[in-house]
């Protein structure tokens, strides 16, 4: 058999040459395709797309407050979308949409070439596919090897969603410019309306948008804008979906623009940034600002705008007074609480406009001066140490002061002492050393741990001067502790939340704190009745003449540096505060009773017939009895001229019992209406 011998040719060596290069290049596509697929991101995500959306917040009666956001996007499901928009998007953008597998050769080819044609980049080459993979699962970068990312990520993403999954998360994620993400805020932000309500006109031009949001934007470009909308219109025609008449009559649409602004009132400026400090520690901070939830808030705005204007024209009155004072350092506060939930109905941390401002009700801590006294009597009453009738001298009283050697010498606002008065008259009258001396009496830990418990956050100081109110609080904190008093001892914490509502719609329950018992019934009823004497016929006058009944204090600071006025109707607790900045004086005579006051009582003037005119009354609890007192001894008596009915614990009352068993749960000036006037004058009973 003859030998073969094989014989190396020219050609054979090519062939090998070849053949091992195409080996090694497939050997070397293998190992970059491996390494890219164990690079590239998990798709599954894309299965449970959930993107960041807008907060919205409003008030009790569901209008709208504000935004809270880190991309303005309201996520809407794809039957909400108009067919003409996702016709317009996917002429624009990616005619062979349903009939590719995640890239399309053809379009890019197609596309290189009309761009070649214009002289610039009017058509992309990308899928939409590929435009969310973009978005969603690389980074921004510019490199081919993103590119080789980006194919393989669209391949599998057609692969593992439906077309109409993935053209939702398009609509939904897709930047249209001046902060909109998704067809529904482009939709909010260009033209006020919902995206189900636009027309072929409007479509058109939000379908331009998304090849160069900035160049194409129509508030900054609207020529441009118009060409873009001239090209979609004229893409719908050539793939059939419009007929050229209608594009003619879509282009020849004017196109009404609507400037996107905050809904924010200029009144609720303060609780917005107030609720959105709150809602950042119950919800988190990133959830709220992409959770899109609606939260209605406790706030009612009517009550905001009545505070607003009641406080506004309040410092008017006064910078009116002292024209001397440059207008823009007079500033106030005004915080309103439901007595019986703890729900803040207006918040007013001043007259700045706009959001980010120095918040005076919750920030500021101002001395409250004689409006801290109730915190120090409730103590004393808790105690059974005193009670309305209780005796104490007015007197000058020379005590140790803060540093050693030297005294502290309180005195009272009038410069006079008025010897042996009852607890009632010295807490109308308020009389800062008999403070002092139930301060003394009660200790003056026990009175911190009762400001705690009515919830006084903030440091206070151990010593008496505590008792006339040397220790700065925020407004929102007192007036919390008014709270107390006006429901019966139970501590409810101010809060801010009615109800919660996902993106799905489900309602979330807010957990409301249970009410806690601070003082008890009784204590709370007998303050009352002693604040009900500050407004009947002591410092507090000024809110006498409001039809429903009224327990307040004023309080004032040296040199008339800050005025309050905080107080209580069965139903409504509001606290007011005036001051400057600064803590230069308001100007002579500014005390609370003139300065407070009177925005207090124009404030609830104009919620009242909001609110709705009913009889309330403090209504005794058990165990409270009434007894008839000489306020000149303290000591019971019979019912007689001169003599004023209090109520004492019942505990405390056995000795004058028999004189009560005849006598009603009432007392003068318990009732709904007003006295006639000759009926409140100092001498009448």
């Amino acid at each position: 058999m003859p030998r073969i011998v094989f014989r190396w040719s020219y050609g054979h060596v090519l062939v090998l040459i070849f053949s091992t290069a195409a080996l090694v290049s497939l050997f070397i596509l293998a190992l970059v395709w491996a390494y890219l697929q164990l690079e590239l991101p998990d798709v599954s995500s894309l299965k449970n797309y959930r993107p960041p959306a807008v907060s919205e917040l409003y008030d009790r009666k569901g209008r709208l407050l504000a935004y809270f956001y880190r991309e303005k996007r309201w996520p809407v499901p794809l039957d909400l979308v108009p067919e003409r928009l996702i016709q317009a998007i996917i002429a624009a953008e990616d005619a062979r949409f349903y009939q590719h597998k995640g890239l399309d050769f053809f379009s890019i080819i197609r596309a290189a070439i009309r761009n070649v044609e214009a002289g610039s980049i009017v058509q992309g080459g990308s899928t939409i596919t590929q435009q969310v993979t973009r978005a969603l699962l690389l980074s921004p970068e510019r490199s081919f090897k993103r590119k080789i990312k980006e194919a393989l990520l669209a391949w599998r993403i057609d692969s593992m969603l439906t077309k109409d999954e993935i053209l939702n998360i398009y609509l939904n994620q897709i930047y249209l410019g001046e902060g909109a993400y998704g067809v529904e805020a482009a939709s909010r932000i260009y033209f006020g309306k919902h995206v189900w309500d636009l027309n072929l006109a409007e479509c058109a031009l939000i379908a331009g948008l998304p090849q160069a949001p900035s160049r194409y934007n129509p508030y900054r470009h609207f020529d441009l804008a118009k060409k873009r909308q001239a090209y979609v219109l004229k893409r719908m025609v050539a793939e059939g979906y419009i007929t050229e008449e209608e594009a003619r009559r879509a282009y020849a649409t004017p196109i009404v623009l609507k400037h996107f602004a905050p809904p924010i009132p200029k009144e609720a400026a303060y609780f917005v940034d107030y609720a959105q400090q709150r809602l950042s520690q119950i919800l988190g901070r990133q959830e709220l600002l992409t959770g899109g939830y609606r939260i209605y808030s406790t706030l009612d705005l009517d009550y905001q705008v009545a505070a607003f204007e009641a406080l506004r024209e309040g410092l008017a009155r006064l910078q009116k007074r002292h024209p001397e004072i440059k207008e823009s350092s007079v500033q106030g506060a005004l915080c309103l609480i439901e007595a019986h939930t703890g729900a803040i109905r207006a918040l007013i941390g001043g007259l700045d406009p706009g959001r980010g401002h120095f918040n005076r009700a919750t920030q500021a801590r101002r001395q409250p001066g004689s409006a801290f006294k109730p915190i120090v009597y409730a103590a004393a009453l808790e105690k059974d140490l005193i009670d309305p009738a209780t005796l104490f001298v007015d007197e000058p009283l020379v005590l140790p002061g803060a540093k050693e050697g030297e005294n502290w010498k309180p005195q009272n606002f009038d410069g006079l002492f008025l010897g042996p008065i009852t607890v009632r008259k010295a807490l109308a009258d308020s009389r800062n050393t008999v403070a002092v001396k139930v301060a003394q009496l009660v200790g003056i830990d026990e009175v911190i741990s009762e400001a705690r418990q009515l919830g006084i956050k903030v440091p206070l100081s151990r010593d008496l001067a505590l008792a006339l109110g040397s220790n700065g609080i925020p407004l929102l904190e007192l007036t919390s502790a008014y709270q107390v008093f006006a429901n019966q001892g139970q501590r409810i914490p101010p809060r801010i939340i009615e109800a919660l509502v996902d993106r799905e719609g489900r309602v979330i329950e807010p957990k409301r704190p249970e009410p806690t018992k601070v003082i008890s019934p009784q204590t709370a009823f007998m303050l009352t009745y002693l604040l009900e004497q500050v407004v009947a016929d002591g410092t507090g006058r000024c809110a006498s003449d409001l039809l429903v009944p009224v327990a307040a204090k004023t309080g004032t600071t040296d040199h008339y540096r800050d005025a309050w006025f905080v107080g209580y109707t069965p139903s409504l607790v509001l606290g007011v505060w005036v001051g400057r900045d600064d803590k230069t004086p308001l100007g002579p005579g500014e005390t609370g009773a003139k300065a407070a006051c009177p925005i207090w009582v124009s404030f609830m003037e104009k919620i009242l017939p909001l609110e709705g005119f009913r009889e309330e009354t403090f209504a005794p609890p058990e165990g409270i009895m009434f007894a008839a007192v000489d306020e000149t001894t303290g000591e019971a008596t019979i019912p007689r001229q001169g003599a004023i009915w209090m109520p004492l614990k019942e505990s405390s009352t056995a000795e004058i019992k028999p004189l009560l068993e005849d006598k009603p749960r009432l007392w003068p000036g318990g009732s709904l209406r007003r006295r006639p006037w000759w009926q409140r004058l100092p001498f009448w009973e």
